[in-house]
């Protein structure tokens, strides 16, 4: 296999009833008839592997390339289980996503079984609606399990979650177990852990246009993950690191933002890391990149040169001590 060089891969578009138009020509394509709700960007989730667009491994998949050469992906901090162990997207939120839940590591396996993995977010907001965008994370004060569940019962969920009016830049937290929704009219990025489980628990009422019916709702399983010992969940404080600022370190991923005109530095020697530009355009390494690109930079690549076109905004997300 080649030597590993600063990966871009293809987005990987996902239908939504919910959904927009606007991620499709966010990468160069064609708006389409169908909403599309998300764009994924980096993925290692079995039938949604990411494919390599550029370069001599262009057409191989993200997991041929760990398969292949785990050391020169991983560097000394493999995941256990082999698979790269975070999902980044971006989110087009047309209307509002379903009220939801995750699980975590342990309830993943004891609810869907062996293998399986939780699923702790982060959230940056690209763009939003002043006047109709809203965020929903966590329980308002005095929220109990007994009163949440009459609310799900009786369509009224939504009103028990503490919600605000988001602006761009803002970052968002959420662990599993913590109850949230995606307001209208947002444009957001995502990482993740590696899983695609979620449980709905409302979804405000609507029929898919397709079907007539509405979606199926998963409320004794969302009910047993939910946490109500967690409270409001606000944007988070970014903590000044230089250059660039800290937006999230827990066991599962970290998250970095650089805003700036300057060239500099991404990624970690000996480490994985991916670098998301969520407005502007320049190269990293050789690689031109624009709004809505993400550039693996595997172990072997470790840190490169990024050199801005005028401002730029990149992410920088790295594997946590847990992966």
């Amino acid at each position: 296999m080649p030597p590993l060089d600063p990966l871009v891969f293809r987005p990987l578009f996902k239908s939504m009833l919910w959904g927009g138009f606007r991620l499709r020509p966010m990468f160069g394509e064609a708006a389409g008839t169908d909403p599309t709700g998300e764009a994924w960007v980096l993925s290692d989730v079995p039938g949604s592997e990411s494919v390599v667009a550029n370069g001599p491994l262009a057409g191989r998949t993200l997991r041929e390339l760990i398969a292949a050469d785990p050391a020169a992906v991983f560097g000394d901090h493999p995941p256990p289980d082999g698979r790269f162990p975070l999902l980044l997207k971006f989110i087009d939120a047309r209307q509002e996503l379903s009220v939801q839940v995750h699980p975590n590591d342990e309830q993943a396996v004891q609810l869907e079984g062996a293998g399986k993995r939780g699923k702790t977010e982060a959230w940056v907001v690209v763009e939003s609606d002043a006047a109709t965008s809203r965020l929903y994370a966590g329980f308002r004060p005095g929220v109990t399990a007994g009163a949440f569940a009459d609310a799900v019962q009786a369509g009224t969920a939504a009103e028990l979650l503490h919600r605000f009016p988001p602006e761009p830049g803002d970052c968002l937290f959420l662990e599993a177990g913590t109850v949230h929704a995606i307001g209208a009219n947002l444009l957001i990025f995502e990482v993740q852990q590696t899983s695609d489980i979620t449980y709905r628990l409302y979804d405000w009422d609507r029929k898919d246009p397709k079907t007539g019916r509405g979606r199926e709702l998963h409320i004794e399983k969302g009910m047993q993950c939910s946490d109500f010992a967690r409270g409001a969940c606000d944007p988070v404080v970014p903590q000044s690191e230089g250059t660039r600022e800290q937006l999230v370190n827990c066991p599962y991923f970290t998250l970095h933002r650089t805003h700036t005109e300057r060239a500099g530095m991404v990624g970690v020697p000996g480490r994985c890391s991916a670098v998301v530009c969520v407005n502007g355009r320049g190269r990293i390494g050789d690689t031109p990149v624009s709004a809505g690109t993400t550039v693996l930079l595997p172990a072997a690549v470790g840190a490169v040169k990024a050199t801005p076109d005028g401002e730029w905004t990149l992410l920088e997300c790295g594997m946590g001590g847990g992966a």
